[in-house]
C-alpha cells in the first residue's frame, strides 16, 4: 500500500468515525466561549484575540489561546454550528494523517496504517472532536507534531521553534514539544550537532520568554481569578500530588480500554485522596509503575519508537497531570488528545511486524469497535440537554448533574425546582460557589429575599473576586425577561466591586 492510500484510508476513518458531530450544536463551554463572547462574533475578533484571554473576563479571563479565539470569529463569519464541527474534523483528520506519516518514516507502513487508525477511532477524542471547543487540543496537536517532525526529520531549528509558538497559541501543552524533540534525540531519531543544539536553545529560549511576556501581559488583569480544580481547593500539595497519582488510573484505562466515558470527573465523582494507603494511591501507581517498567524495557531493547511512544505520553500529559503544578482540572477526556499521539505510535511501532491476515484483523477490529464506539459516542454533545443527561447517567456523584439540572429548571422558569437542585449540589461539593449563585438567582425568582442573600453570602466567601459571576448570571436574567431579578444580581456586584475600587485608590495615593 501506497504512503497516499495509507493517508487517505486514516483520513477517512477520522472523517467517518466522528461524522455524527456535524448534526451536533453548540453545548457546554461552547455557550461561553462562543455563543456568548462577543470577541467571536465580530471579524476583527481574528485580530483583536491575541489581545485578549481565551475565557471572557466576566468568567474569569483564564488562558491564552488567540488563534483557537481567531478561528471562531471566521468561522461565525462564514455559519453556524455545522460549519464549526466541520473544521473540527478537517483538524482531527489532519492530525490523524500526521500520525500516520510519523509512523511511516520510522516504523514502515504497517505501523502507519495501525497508529493512523487508532489514532482517527479512539474513543477518548470524542469530547475533543465533538464538542467545539475541543479545538485547542486539535489545533494545538497538530502544530506540536509538525514542529517535532521538522525538527527530527528536517533539522530546521527555526521553523520548528515557529511551529511550537504557533502551537502554543492554540493551547498551552504546546509546551512539550522541546521535550519531545530531545527525547528523540537521545533515541537516535536525529543526531544534531552540538552547534545545531545550541540553536535549537537559542531559539526554544527566545520565542518562550516572547511567548510568555505576550501572555503574561494579556492575563495580568486577571490573576486573581487563577485557580486550581475544584477537588483541589483547601488542600495541600501533597494530597495534590496523591490526588494526581490516583487519577493516572484513568488515564490508563482510557487509553488502553475506553469503554467507560465521562463528560464529567468532578467532585464526588472524583474526590480527594489523602493518605498514601488509599487503594486509589495505589492503583494509579501500579499505573505509573507499569508505565516506566515498559519505558525501561523498550529502552534497552532498542525498541526506539515504542519507546518514543511511550516518553510522548508522558510528557505531552505532564503539563494537566496536576504532579508538577496544578491544574484546572483533576480529569478531562479532551486533555488526552496529545498524550495519545505517543500511544499511537508506539502501537503501531509494535504492530509493525503484521501481515497479511493479521494486520487486515487488527485493523478491522480497531475500526469496527473503536469507530464503532466513537459514533455511538459523538451525540452526547449533541446539545447542553444531552450532556447533562449523560452526566447524570455516567457521573451520578458529580455535584455538577444537579447543579445542571437546576439550571434547566431555570430557565424553564421553574424555580422551585431549580432551588431543590441547586441545594442538591451544594450538598454534594459545599465549597464551590455557582450552585449558591444560581439559588440565589432562583430565590430571587421566588421572592424569597432573605434567603437569596443568605446564598449570595455564601457566594462571596466562596468566590474572590465574583463580579463577573454576578454580572454573568445578570445577563441570563435578562435574556428570561427577569429585569428585576437582574438589577438585583447587578447591585450585588457593584457592591462587591465598590470596596476594591476603593482600596485601589487608596493605594494609588500611597
Amino acid at each position: 500500500m501506497t504512503a497516499n492510500r495509507v493517508y487517505l484510508t486514516v483520513g477517512l476513518c477520522a472523517v467517518i468515525a466522528y461524522l455524527g458531530a456535524l448534526g451536533n450544536a453548540f453545548a457546554w463551554d461552547d455557550t461561553h466561549i462562543i455563543v456568548g463572547n462577543a470577541l467571536v462574533h465580530a471579524p476583527s475578533g481574528m485580530w483583536r484575540a491575541f489581545a485578549n484571554p481565551y475565557w471572557p473576563p466576566d468568567w474569569g479571563g483564564y488562558l491564552y489561546r488567540p488563534l483557537v479565539i481567531a478561528s471562531y470569529a471566521l468561522d461565525w463569519a462564514i455559519d453556524g454550528a455545522r460549519w464549526f464541527h466541520a473544521v473540527n474534523l478537517f483538524w482531527h483528520a489532519a492530525a490523524s494523517v500526521l500520525v500516520a506519516r510519523l509512523a511511516w518514516r520510522w516504523s514502515g507502513p504497517s505501523a502507519a496504517l495501525v497508529a493512523g487508525v487508532l489514532f482517527a477511532v479512539h474513543p477518548v477524542h470524542v469530547e475533543a472532536v465533538a464538542n467545539v471547543v475541543g479545538r485547542a487540543e486539535l489545533m494545538a496537536a497538530c502544530f506540536s507534531m509538525l514542529a517535532v517532525w521538522v525538527a527530527l526529520e528536517r533539522d530546521r531549528p527555526v521553523w520548528s521553534t515557529a511551529l511550537c509558538l504557533v502551537g502554543l497559541l492554540c493551547k498551552e501543552n504546546a509546551a512539550v514539544v522541546p521535550a519531545l524533540i530531545v527525547t528523540g534525540w537521545a533515541l537516535g531519531l536525529a543526531r544534531p550537532s552540538r552547534h545545531r543544539v545550541l540553536l535549537y536553545l537559542l531559539c526554544w529560549a527566545v520565542a518562550g520568554a516572547a511567548y510568555a511576556a505576550v501572555r503574561e501581559s494579556v492575563l495580568q488583569p486577571y490573576a486573581a481569578f487563577r485557580e486550581a480544580a475544584p477537588v483541589f481547593v483547601g488542600h495541600g500539595p501533597l494530597a495534590v500530588r496523591l490526588t494526581a497519582v490516583a487519577a493516572l488510573a484513568d488515564v490508563t484505562r482510557l487509553l488502553v480500554f475506553p469503554l467507560t466515558l465521562r463528560v464529567d470527573y468532578s467532585p464526588a465523582e472524583r474526590t480527594i485522596v489523602s493518605s498514601l494507603f488509599d487503594w486509589r494511591f495505589a492503583v494509579g501507581m501500579m499505573c505509573l509503575v507499569g508505565w516506566a517498567l515498559l519505558l525501561a524495557v523498550a529502552w534497552r531493547r532498542g525498541r526506539k519508537i515504542e519507546a518514543l511512544g511511550l516518553a510522548w505520553v508522558a510528557l505531552a500529559y505532564a503539563p494537566v497531570a496536576n504532579l508538577i503544578f496544578p491544574a484546572g482540572v483533576l480529569m478531562a477526556e479532551r486533555t488526552l488528545y496529545l498524550p495519545s499521539v505517543g500511544f499511537a505510535l508506539a502501537i503501531g511501532a509494535w504492530a509493525r511486524q503484521l501481515e497479511g491476515r493479521r494486520l487486515w484483523v487488527l485493523l478491522g477490529a480497531l475500526a469496527v469497535l473503536g469507530g464503532g464506539w466513537s459514533a455511538h459516542r459523538v451525540p452526547v454533545w449533541r446539545n447542553d440537554r444531552r450532556v447533562i443527561l449523560s452526566i447524570l447517567d455516567d457521573s451520578p456523584r458529580s455535584y455538577a448533574g444537579p447543579m445542571a439540572v437546576g439550571a434547566i429548571y431555570l430557565t424553564s422558569r421553574q424555580p422551585e425546582k431549580a432551588l431543590a437542585a441547586f441545594d442538591s449540589a451544594a450538598a454534594i461539593f459545599p465549597i464551590e460557589g455557582r450552585p449558591y449563585l444560581l439559588g440565589g438567582h432562583a430565590a430571587l425568582m421566588l421572592k424569597r429575599y432573605a434567603l437569596a442573600d443568605s446564598l449570595f453570602a455564601h457566594v462571596d466567601a466562596l468566590c474572590n473576586p465574583c463580579g463577573g459571576l454576578y454580572r454573568t448570571e445578570a445577563g441570563a436574567a435578562l435574556q428570561m425577561g427577569d429585569t428585576a431579578v437582574a438589577d438585583s444580581l447587578l447591585a450585588h456586584a457593584r457592591r462587591l466591586t465598590a470596596p476594591a475600587v476603593r482600596a485601589g485608590v487608596s493605594s494609588n495615593r500611597k
